[in-house]
């Protein structure tokens, strides 16, 4: 009985996490995340962690916040200037699952010398190209999430999982378009 009591526990518990992934709910762990004070710490905070065990389905969800200008308190040592919360949702998103530099900035950097000992490895393209947060970063990211390249990186019920959440999003973003 103790062990039905704890399986049904992580059940409820999961579903509350794989449902609340929600534009609302991300705004404001991001909010939270924004108090810190060292750009390499963003990835080590609760709320990061809990936007990243949303997993893949919370991707389309941080890119909505990708061209988020707000001033935040947070310091980026590489680029001597406070990040932007579109920054912080960049992060979040490339630690979620790496994303193709080249592809999304336009921009080959293949020795990251510049700023040593940062975890956010799309930190060192910030000052390179304004451009990560504006509309052309995000659509290039959107049209990454959605190509076949990407899907074809997986095998297996992986390669079903994503398949199905492309599906999701897909349907979601047309039911937006016509609302």
């Amino acid at each position: 009985m103790k062990k039905f009591m704890i399986l049904i526990s992580m059940l409820v518990l999961n579903f509350g996490i794989v449902f609340s992934q929600t534009k609302s709910e991300v705004d404001s762990l991001l909010t939270e995340i924004a108090k810190t004070k060292n750009s390499k710490d963003i990835i080590k905070t609760i709320q990061a962690k809990r936007i990243e065990t949303f997993g893949e389905k919370s991707l389309i969800t941080l890119a909505e916040f990708f061209t988020d200008l707000t001033l935040t308190n947070i310091k980026s040592e590489c680029n001597n200037r406070n990040l932007t919360k579109g920054e912080i949702a960049i992060i979040i998103a490339d630690k979620i699952e790496s994303m193709p530099y080249y592809t999304l900035t336009q921009i080959q950097n293949c020795t990251l010398t510049f700023c040593e000992n940062n975890p956010n490895l799309i930190e060192y393209y910030f000052s390179t190209n304004n451009s990560l947060n504006n509309k052309i970063f995000k659509e290039r990211y959107v049209k990454w999430l959605f190509s076949n390249d990407r899907l074809k990186r997986v095998k297996g019920k992986e390669r079903k999982q994503r398949k199905r959440i492309l599906k999701e999003w897909k349907k979601t973003i047309r039911q937006e378009l016509i609302e």
